[in-house]
């Protein structure tokens, strides 16, 4: 890479606006020093918020889009209509290489098919996916697909386990990653038969990976294995009640804390344990869904993130730009194809 690692943002995506965009990288510049950013965005909004922070003056250049995708536009009319938006404009600099990596908390449907459009999909892959970092008791456990697809046919769901393993590869180190899919139980006999098929796949092949078989939702949180495969409908509504959890455990022991003097005074003295606590329990520090697959890298933020939440998901971006995840990927999937070519061959 000849120029500095370059980060392309949709900054007119999410709830909040630019403004918690700007409010993000003053976080983000701290921890990255030799980053640039490209902000795509209504200039005239965009100029006076940089303006005024002249920490950003070296490190941020703003390329002008009239329009925005709003959370409630149809991909289809996106793809038609959107290529004067900040979103259209933050893809295009990826692919035009400008940019390495690019970032949205805009609707993620729309940002899927714009993904698509402009960048293409890794060959061999037949659907990309959302991937996310999920905390567990272990530490940290890949979580894919959290949204992309509604369902997942056995050859997808392979698909996942092969962007999965290569994720926790280059973002975790591990040589052999163990992955295991999501079902309704750990029996073998237990499913439909996208996952048994999806199972008996990857059971047999020579990928990379330990394969655990099947796990069930609580394994998630326990860290069982390091990549859990699911299709996107189960793996989303997996992701927010994870999250509401952990809001709703938030609340509850900060309205006990509160209780009384004496839980008053036993909140001082584990300060230190309940902030970590707290930070281990905020959503906002695993903010940011990595969409895999695609020839091309793009990170989805959570369209309610705040500036802590909106960095967190540009450090995701940062760290996925520095590793090489796409060429593995093709590579694990053709050594897929070549496996099944072979066992197609030998019942002939």
């Amino acid at each position: 890479m000849t120029r500095a690692l370059t980060v392309s943002i949709d900054a007119m995506g999410g709830d909040a606006g630019p403004g918690i965009v700007v409010s993000a990288l003053l976080k983000t510049i701290l921890r990255q020093p030799d980053v640039q950013f490209i902000l795509h965005g209504d200039e005239a909004q965009l100029q006076p918020l940089v303006a005024r922070q002249p920490k950003l003056k070296s490190r941020v250049t703003i390329e002008h889009a009239s329009g925005q995708v709003s959370m409630q536009d149809k991909p289809s009319h996106v793809l038609r209509r959107g290529r004067d938006t900040s979103m259209w404009h933050a893809i295009q600099s990826v692919k035009d290489g400008a940019a390495d990596v690019a970032v949205s908390a805009g609707n993620t449907g729309a940002l899927m098919a714009v993904s698509m459009f402009g960048l293409g999909i890794i060959e061999g892959i037949s659907r990309p996916a959302i991937a996310t970092i999920w905390p567990t008791l272990r530490g940290q456990t890949i979580v894919l697909d959290v949204g992309a697809n509604v369902s997942a046919t056995e050859e997808q769901l392979v698909d996942f386990a092969v962007m999965g393993e290569a994720f926790a590869h280059v973002i975790f180190g591990l040589a052999r990653p163990k992955v295991g899919i999501l079902n309704v139980g750990a029996e073998e006999q237990k499913g439909n038969d996208g996952v048994k098929g999806a199972a008996q796949i990857l059971r047999h092949s020579n990928l990379p990976i330990d394969f655990h078989g099947f796990v069930e939702g609580d394994d998630i949180a326990k860290g069982t294995v390091d990549v859990v495969v699911t299709d996107g409908f189960t793996g989303n509504i997996a992701l927010k009640t994870a999250e509401g959890t952990a809001r709703l455990v938030s609340a509850y022991l900060r309205q006990a804390l509160k209780r009384s003097l004496f839980s008053k005074l036993g909140a001082v003295i584990a300060s230190g344990a309940l902030h970590t606590l707290r930070r281990k329990l905020d959503p906002r520090t695993q903010n940011g869904g990595v969409f895999l697959g695609l020839n091309g890298i793009v990170v989805k933020c959570h369209g309610s993130a705040d500036a802590v939440g909106f960095a967190s998901a540009i450090d995701t971006a940062i760290d996925m730009a520095r590793a090489d995840i796409n060429a593995r990927i093709a590579s694990d999937r053709s050594a897929i194809a070549a496996e099944s070519a072979g066992a197609r061959a030998g019942e002939l």
